[in-house]
């Protein structure tokens, strides 16, 4: 199994990247966000990797990172999503926007994807909420115990809101009020931001 790839960077198209790693070029197929971290070719560039064996192909695809990697092999785990539509997905923004987008049941978010139908869309929220929610949960725990977030994420959650919606809304607090804002500003901004959704 290939799981990363680092080299020189030969091609860099829209769709793809191919990398010379010890003089064998490597075409990868990639996501618009990862295409983002991907360098000019002639400069050195790692990916990490899947590889897609088909009866009658072999693909390779990149990842800038673990977690959209992981996310992609739990889009494929979804019926009716193969890797193209995956990777169509993975374009429509970070790893951690999209597992927020399937916890919070925003459908749209998918169907904006070349290839996704309102059926595949809901397919993936179905097929995906509880295990991403679970995730969610887990590095909210472990990403910033302690701090401002994590006190506001307390309020909100004891309030009654879910983790999917608390995470939600302390997102678009930070946004409002600062990642810096006291938990109270946030708690605060957050019931204002419910209020008028």
């Amino acid at each position: 199994m290939i799981a990363s790839v680092s080299g020189k960077v030969l091609v860099r198209r829209p769709d793809h990247v191919v990398i010379d790693a010890s003089g064998v070029g490597y075409r990868l197929t990639v996501s618009a966000e990862t295409l983002k971290g991907v360098p000019a070719a002639g400069r050195e560039a790692t990916l990490h990797a899947h590889l897609v064996a088909r009866e009658d192909s072999l693909s390779l695809y990149g990842f800038a990172n673990e977690d959209e990697r992981d996310l992609f092999l739990a889009l494929t785990s979804v019926s009716g999503v193969g890797p193209k539509v995956a990777v169509a997905v993975l374009s429509g923004g970070a790893p951690r926007e999209l597992r927020r987008a399937i916890a919070t049941g925003d459908a749209k978010r998918f169907q904006a994807a070349p290839g996704i139908g309102k059926r595949t869309a809901e397919r993936i929220i179905v097929e995906l909420k509880d295990k991403v929610t679970e995730e969610i949960e887990i590095t909210a725990a472990a990403g910033d115990a302690g701090g401002a977030r994590s006190e506001a994420r307390e309020g909100l959650l004891g309030l009654g809101y879910t983790p999917a919606e608390t995470e939600k809304l302390l997102d678009a607090a930070a946004a409002s009020a600062g990642d810096e804002a006291p938990a109270e500003d946030l708690v605060a901004t957050a019931l204002r931001e419910a209020a008028g959704a």
